[in-house]
């Protein structure tokens, strides 16, 4: 995954909490999915093999009519013995839709009971019964490949999430959490030092104490009036008289 440009900002914080709580939701369905899926696949491959040896068998007992077969030539055993039809059902295993074998259909077999020997309706017997085992291993085998490849899907999902969108959505959040500390702590400083600054500029710069303590100091208080000075002495009775 290409390292993406992270925003060391609230908003890609609140981003990145949000898709780590979905990847670890997520993470464990998909966990059981793919357990189930492995489990699955054990037993499907179990039966195709038990399946394989089963038609293997019929092989061998097959090859002890290859003469007989090939000396009856003009009765098309092996055409009488091919499936005109499959039929199967579906299922449906941890959300994936698999084939189930139910049975197999072969065209009608017309020969007269009285000019063939009987050994020719065990050959077709057994003729037939391999070709029904043949298409159940087939049938087997699709199954192991649907199943197998929803499988690897799953895995490769599980390890995007475990080792690449969890990790990353954690380093995410814990750089910008480192930002926004780191940015905080610058701001709380600033507020720090403004204060400071401010405090010693209304402390220290001259003649600014002496004013406010000026205005702070109230005005003496003015005293009574003083009476204003003595007038001139008027003149005695004994100098007006003539």
């Amino acid at each position: 995954m290409p390292q993406k440009k992270i925003k060391l900002t609230r908003p890609e914080l609140k981003r990145y909490r949000d898709a780590l709580t979905r990847y670890e939701r997520y993470l464990p369905t998909l966990k059981l999915k793919q357990q189930q899926l492995q489990l699955t696949v054990r037993t499907v491959v179990q039966e195709r093999r038990e399946a394989e040896k089963e038609r293997d068998e019929m092989d061998a007992a097959i090859r002890r009519y290859d003469r007989l077969l090939a000396d009856w030539a003009g009765v098309p055993l092996r055409q009488w013995a091919k499936p005109t039809e499959v039929r199967t059902s579906h299922t449906n295993v941890a959300g994936v839709r698999i084939p189930v074998f139910e049975e197999v259909v072969f065209p009608q077999a017309r020969y007269s009971l009285f000019a063939t020997p009987a050994w020719v309706d065990q050959v077709l017997a057994d003729l037939r019964e391999r070709a029904r085992r043949q298409a159940k291993v087939d049938i087997l085998w699709e199954q192991e490949r649907r199943l197998q490849r929803e499988l690897t899907k799953i895995i490769q999902r599980v390890n995007l999430f475990e080792k690449v969108m969890i990790p990353f959505a954690k380093d995410a959040i814990r750089r910008i959490r480192i930002q926004l500390g780191d940015e905080m702590t610058a701001a709380v400083g600033r507020g720090k030092l403004a204060k400071k600054k401010l405090s010693e500029t209304y402390s220290t710069q001259p003649g600014e104490t002496e004013t406010l303590t000026a205005i702070a100091e109230p005005p003496e208080p003015i005293g009574p009036e003083e009476p204003d000075a003595e007038p001139p002495d008027a003149p005695s009775a004994e100098e007006d008289r003539p």
